[in-house]
């Protein structure tokens, strides 16, 4: 496999040395977490500024996954690393990445992916635990920013998995509020219509405690593109209600 490197930020790896594998690979770099030690390898997550603008490098080795795109295995990241280029191919608003690329040898499976950071943006889960003292515009701008996404995500027929608070970023323009997603492991086509749909979003409500009934008529309105009072919005909220009371009862 070709390595991949973003042509936005080519010459600014360049100037620091940082285009190519072994290079990603041999800078050292204090770790954001305890590594990842499952799978019989090691995956870890390091934090890069260059220039003032920020990174993250994620190197793993022998972590590895099979797929029906790989049954003896490839590296976990090979995989996010393909969703993150579906997610840019069908628009649908997501990280970016900036390098990848692996290296098999005879006794290691080694590979690197290196994303930009999202530092002017903050995961929904933040904005949740200061919820009651955001203004109302605010919240309404939000929640729409997230019906909005979850649409988009469905609308190009894909399932992203874990559409969780902590995976989804969200910033304010003058145009209204932006939101993206982070961590595409999971993602999956859509394949069983609203059975998909509603498995995808039930989590997200679930989660989102600070949410009273008018926020998620709000967020379906804006996933559905109806007024919060149609009918269709209150189906879909009993049917997440529902989804969620069998989850909880288990």
């Amino acid at each position: 496999m070709t390595d991949y490197l973003a042509s936005s930020d080519l010459a600014l790896l360049q100037r620091h040395g940082l285009n190519d594998f072994e290079a990603l690979w041999a800078l050292q770099l204090d770790a954001v977490d305890e590594p990842n030690t499952a799978r019989g390898g090691w995956s870890s997550v390091y934090r890069l500024e260059l220039e003032g603008k920020g990174y993250y490098l994620k190197r793993q080795c022998d972590y590895l996954t099979r797929t029906l795109h790989a049954p003896l295995g490839e590296p976990t990241f090979a995989r996010e690393f393909r969703n993150i280029s579906r997610y840019e191919k069908l628009h649908i608003p997501a990280l970016q990445a900036v390098f990848y690329g692996e290296r098999k040898g005879k006794d290691e499976h080694r590979a690197v992916l290196m994303t930009r950071a999202l530092d002017d943006w903050s995961d929904l889960d933040s904005l949740l635990g200061q919820w009651q003292q955001l203004p109302v515009e605010q919240r309404e701008g939000i929640l729409r920013a997230c019906g909005q996404l979850a649409r988009t995500l469905h609308a190009a027929r894909q399932v992203h998995g874990c559409f969780y608070p902590k995976h989804i970023f969200l910033r304010e323009r003058r145009d209204g509020w932006q939101a993206q997603l982070i961590d595409l492991e999971k993602t999956r086509p859509l394949l069983f219509g609203q059975r998909d749909r509603l498995k995808d979003l039930e989590p997200l409500l679930r989660r989102a405690g600070a949410w009273n009934e008018a926020d998620v008529r709000s967020l379906l309105a804006a996933y559905l593109a109806q007024p919060a009072d149609s009918a269709l919005v209150s189906d879909w909220q009993q049917r997440l209600a529902g989804r969620r009371r069998s989850k909880e009862a288990r």
